[in-house]
């Protein structure tokens, strides 16, 4: 099957079947016309100019490309490399897309930005954007996320963002996502909704891919700088799936390049235990787009869990759906123990403390690369560090774990 990656999504927001704008009918013409602004500063050079100076002198653009030598040689396989998005100002990948999107509230005249977070990363990340382009923000966190994350939530609350607890449901991200969107409809004209992944109606999927796509771009460039070619295999944790469209989105023309995207199994695959959503849900529609979805037989969606705040969503980003269906990504699992190894494993061995997010993604690399050739080389999106999770970690595992 040939694919074109070159326009998708369609004029309509569609990847696919996977997309699309799935809303009350008082927002499509407010989706209308932020599609209209992202589709003008997408190619407006003074917009570009003014992100990439923000990418290069506030992010620290371009993170590194690290060769896990110690990891590599001790699992006796392929050879390990991460990309260092946890060495992005505010620690994770989130800041890439959220730099754009406050940088397109402010051209479009909106009085303010609200988001909904899980780990804090996203919150984080938005409430940096908004202090440094002066504009107010609220951050709507589920109190279990807020507990596990305290960190984060202080980091918010320094920034000058209002964090706004969700007690209800889960008390998760998909009941702050539900929380966020209706304080949203309450005044949609004034407000700029910062959606944190590659999730919601369109043009959100594509908004935050095209902005996370850096990621990508320089991977690429600096791994055939570091070795020559491409590396061998791709690995990302998805939960909506933003670090995971940012890594992937530049190779895939590439059809030598295989990519792993790793959700969360959790405790086990059980319902209610789980969010590996691309592994056991099935097409439906959540948050105004239609993508897999972990569902009830009506319809409804499932209540999910994952140790890492930021993937205990039920829902994935269309792209990745379309992906799945077509094949072109590979959809794996870690449960929650396989990640707790990874976490401890790669602070032991590399002194890197990854966050528990992409620690899924380490582990599925940690059982990938024994069975790969010691020539062959794999590059894991390292999308957030770990100072968030140190404190849930050590108070739940550290025993096990020695310390």
């Amino acid at each position: 099957m040939s694919v074109s990656y070159q326009n998708i999504p369609d004029t309509r927001g569609y990847f696919g079947e996977y997309g699309g704008t799935f809303v009350p009918p008082q927002l499509e013409s407010i989706l209308q016309e932020i599609t209209e602004a992202y589709e003008k500063i997408r190619n407006d050079e003074a917009f570009q100019k003014e992100l990439a100076y923000l990418y290069k002198h506030y992010v620290g653009r371009p993170s590194p490309i690290f060769h896990a030598v110690s990891l590599s040689n001790k699992l006796n396989g392929a050879q390990i490399y991460f990309k260092r998005e946890d060495l992005n100002h505010t620690g994770a990948h989130k800041i890439n897309h959220c730099l754009g999107e406050v940088l397109l509230a402010k051209k479009m005249g909106k009085k303010k930005v609200i988001a909904e977070t899980g780990a804090g990363q996203h919150g984080v990340a938005l409430a940096t954007a908004a202090a440094l382009l002066d504009m107010p923000c609220d951050i709507y966190m589920g109190e279990i996320d807020m507990e596990k994350e305290h960190p984060n939530v202080t980091r918010m609350k320094i920034l000058g963002t209002r964090v706004v607890p969700v007690d209800r449901g889960t008390r998760t991200l998909k009941d702050a996502v539900d929380a966020a969107f209706e304080a949203y409809m309450g005044d949609p004209v004034n407000i700029f909704y910062a959606i944190g992944s590659v999730v919601g109606p369109h043009p959100f999927p594509m908004m935050v891919r095209d902005f996370q796509s850096i990621v990508g771009r320089e991977a690429r460039e600096q791994f055939q700088e570091m070795k020559g070619t491409l590396p061998d295999c791709l690995i990302a944790c998805v939960g909506g799936g933003s670090n995971a469209m940012g890594l992937f989105n530049a190779f895939l023309e590439d059809k030598d390049v295989a990519m792993y995207g790793v959700e969360p199994s959790g405790l086990s695959l059980n319902e209610g235990e789980h969010a590996a959503t691309l592994t056991l849900g099935k097409p439906g529609i959540i948050h105004g787009f239609r993508s897999y979805l972990l569902q009830d037989s009506d319809g409804n969606p499932l209540r999910v869990y994952s140790v890492a705040s930021g993937l205990d969503y039920p829902s994935v980003g269309p792209q990745h759906s379309f992906l799945k269906d077509i094949k072109r990504v590979q959809y794996v699992t870690a449960n929650d123990k396989e990640t707790i190894d990874a976490f401890f494993e790669l602070s032991r061995v590399e002194g890197l403390i990854p966050a528990l997010e992409s620690a899924h993604a380490v582990a599925f690399a940690m059982k990938l690369a024994p069975t790969l050739p010691k020539t062959a080389s794999i590059l894991v999106n390292l999308s957030g560090r770990g100072d968030k999770d140190i404190e849930f970690v050590y108070n739940k595992y550290g025993k096990a774990y020695g310390v």
